[in-house]
């Protein structure tokens, strides 16, 4: 069975004045569009969640919103686990689920990691090693449960 991943950064947010906390950051405009894209895509590829896992912050739940205006909606928990995350708690909240694709948007450096981790030193495109804002990686596994994940062969899209 395959169990497809989809990994997003938040896209571009700014800070809108130095009172605001890191976790009330909002997105730019440039976010916004950026998101709409990458929702763009995702549908374009029928690469569609049937859950998205997102940080509880301001610019990933902005992601989320944008994102959706160009792809089917999905089931979306909000987990504050997932706001900073390292990759590995980001991992174990996506053994915790049974959903066949999942998407998952959170914050760098572990999101990154976590991408980096599971692909396993291949790096399908030159801005991979950076991890942008906005950046989406797809990953297919064949496994039957998400637990299995550590020992599965991995291929990207």
């Amino acid at each position: 069975m395959t169990k497809r991943l989809i990994l997003m950064r938040h896209a571009e947010s700014g800070w809108n004045g130095s009172e605001v906390d890191d976790h009330d950051r909002c997105l730019t405009q440039q976010g916004v569009s950026d998101a709409r894209a990458g929702g763009a895509w995702l549908a374009k590829k029928v690469y569609l969640p049937d859950v998205a896992l997102v940080s509880t912050s301001r610019r990933t739940r902005e992601t989320l919103a944008a994102a959706q205006d160009n792809m089917a909606d999905c089931a979306v928990d909000f987990l504050p686990k997932l706001y900073l995350g390292s990759p590995g708690r980001l991992l174990s909240v996506l053994q915790q689920r049974s959903e066949n694709t999942v998407m998952m948007i959170a914050h760098n450096p572990g999101i990154a990691a976590l991408a980096a981790g599971l692909l396993a030193g291949r790096f399908p495109h030159p801005q991979f090693r950076t991890y942008p804002s906005g950046a989406i990686s797809v990953i297919d596994f064949d496994l039957t449960s998400w637990v299995d994940i550590a020992t599965c062969k991995r291929a990207c899209h």
